[in-house]
């Protein structure tokens, strides 16, 4: 079974700080020139993690991702009368 997770965006001061961000989660992503990471956590321990970032004496601020609250299910996706009529136009 899978494991539900979610990223959680640290901001940091220092590069030389992100290793000992790979302790607490799944490093993802690292920018270098906005000095933040993003960290895959599990779900059910994201409020603790969390709170653990925002604890870190080198870390500015952690941010969650709203990610897998965002519904991706679409409704009413009407198909466009013109494009319809112009794919039938047959060559």
């Amino acid at each position: 079974m899978l494991t539900k997770r979610q990223a959680v965006i640290v901001w940091f001061h220092h590069m030389k700080n992100v290793k000992q961000l790979k302790r607490y989660g799944h490093l993802i992503h690292v920018s270098k020139k906005l000095k933040y990471a993003m960290i895959y956590v599990n779900q059910d321990d994201y409020e603790e993690s969390l709170r653990i970032f925002n604890r870190l004496p080198y870390v500015t601020k952690a941010e969650p991702s709203y990610k897998p609250f965002i519904k991706t299910d679409y409704e009413n996706a009407s198909v466009d009368k013109a494009k319809e009529y112009d794919y039938k136009m047959g060559i």
